[in-house]
């Protein structure tokens, strides 16, 4: 098998692999790299010979997975694109997003390659979508050789799939995104037992030990608590969240908790792409592809629009803030209501995922009690009095559950993804340890590798 990484960095972002086995020719994912704005977003995509892709596999929804497809499929109008049911459903939505983005930032940044692609090739997209179901092996051919295919439930969010390949007698597993946990709105990962040739293994959380005390449970009764200390000082919570998987999974955790009398009253501000995709999981649920989350969630938690007039160092009418994004990106609800709340000592910013560390959330987490810190999109400096807590509350596998199911299925060799440099380090030794006869494989981007 040959592969080659087509990210623009070894870290998260712009999430593409290029694999060739037998006479097959694939694409696993095309990201853009929420950090980056134009071509530099995007993955490497000249080594890939045009019209040569037989199929294109999409992972999940996340723009870091699914945001440069439409530019890859004006390059191979020929592929077919694998998606799981609920993918083929989110995937329009997202990146008609993504392109409302990119077309705001053209006009305040003067991006001139902006947009990377028009809702007319969104549209196209929905033409070369062939949906997969789980846990059910499907055979294609080509020149008279056959790989079988298989999609895995990955947990992570609605839709997100570990994919296992089979060529002859060799097997390849692409863990994706995931999450073995039980969430309250989705299971969590299903994945074979193996044994696998080859696994390309997600690191995300490899910097990242888990308390040994600490679960779900505790970290989602540990931010009940929080929230409700900051409304007892007469003050705020923002929590940023990803718009698809972890918005809803936060409306799912409050409704409980107010349900169990855990939650002290007050008023909930959303907005955004994230309550738009209430529905479409709504949706998915009646469907039975994969979420549990209803509409009514929203309803019997009266979740209101933000208020309009946000400014930087005016604070925000007291209640909880669940907004989009989860690392705080410029340009974001998360962004601008962060500016607002944080100078204000009795209000809290609640991280509940990963953050990049140099994305204005992964500055927040490090950013000391009085320090000054620079919203620098708005040129505004805002001393840090907000209480900022992190919760292990994240969409990705805690690191020893990937070790421990790296060990299970026994690869000939493993190839790293997904992680920022450290992360990927600290499974480098780890597997070196644990699996001394196995190969680990951390990919440099555009780097033709045989495995």
């Amino acid at each position: 098998m040959n592969l080659i990484d087509l990210s623009n960095s070894r870290r998260i972002g712009a999430n593409s692999f290029y694999i060739e086995i037998g006479p097959f020719k694939l694409l696993v994912d095309a990201g853009i790299d929420p950090k980056e704005n134009g071509f530099a977003a995007m993955p490497d995509f000249s080594l890939v010979e045009d019209y040569s892709l037989d199929y294109i596999i999409l992972t999940h929804c996340h723009l870091d997975h699914l945001g440069a497809l439409p530019v890859i499929l004006r390059k191979q109008p020929q592929a077919q694109i694998l998606a799981s049911h609920a993918s083929t459903i989110l995937a329009p939505r997202m990146l008609k997003n993504s392109y409302n983005v990119m077309t705001k930032i053209k006009e305040e940044l003067n991006v001139p390659e902006y947009p990377l692609y028009y809702p007319s090739e969104i549209e196209k997209l929905k033409e070369h979508f062939l949906p997969m179901p789980f846990s059910l092996k499907k055979e294609f051919i080509k020149n008279g050789s056959s790989i079988n295919i298989t999609f895995h439930p990955a947990g992570h969010i609605a839709g997100a799939v570990g994919v296992e390949l089979q060529y002859k007698h060799r097997k390849i597993f692409f863990t994706g995104d995931v999450l073995f946990q039980d969430q309250l709105t989705l299971p969590g990962a299903k994945f074979p037992d193996g044994p696998f040739d080859t696994l390309i293994l997600e690191t995300t959380r490899g910097s990242t030990q888990r308390e040994s005390l600490s679960n779900r449970e505790t970290e989602t009764n540990r931010l009940i608590e929080t929230i409700n200390h900051a409304l007892s000082r007469g003050g705020s919570c923002l929590i940023p969240a990803f718009a698809l998987g972890r918005m809803q999974e936060l409306f799912a955790i409050l409704e409980k908790a107010r349900s169990d009398k855990k939650l002290s009253a007050c008023p909930i501000y959303s907005s955004g792409l994230g309550m738009d995709l209430v529905d479409y999981l709504d949706s998915l649920s009646k469907k039975n592809f994969g979420p549990h989350f209803r509409r009514k969630t929203v309803h019997n938690l009266k979740v209101r629009p933000l208020p309009r007039k946000i400014r930087a160092g005016q604070d925000v009418p007291p209640g909880i803030y669940i907004l989009s994004s989860g690392m705080v990106i410029p340009k974001t609800p998360s962004y601008y209501v962060a500016a607002a709340m944080l100078e204000h000592h009795h209000n809290s910013i609640c991280f509940v995922g990963y953050c990049d560390p140099d994305t204005a959330g992964g500055k927040l987490l490090k950013a000391q009690q009085g320090d000054a810190f620079l919203f620098d999109d708005m040129d505004y400096v805002a001393p840090v009095r907000a209480h900022i807590h992190s919760f292990d509350l994240s969409g990705h596998a805690d690191r020893d559950e990937l070790l421990n199911y790296a060990q299970k299925v026994s690869p000939r060799a493993i190839v790293l993804t997904h992680g920022e440099e450290s992360s990927r380090l600290w499974f480098d030794q780890e597997l070196a340890l644990l699996m001394p006869e196995t190969k680990v494989i951390d990919p440099a981007p555009g780097v033709l590798y045989q495995v």
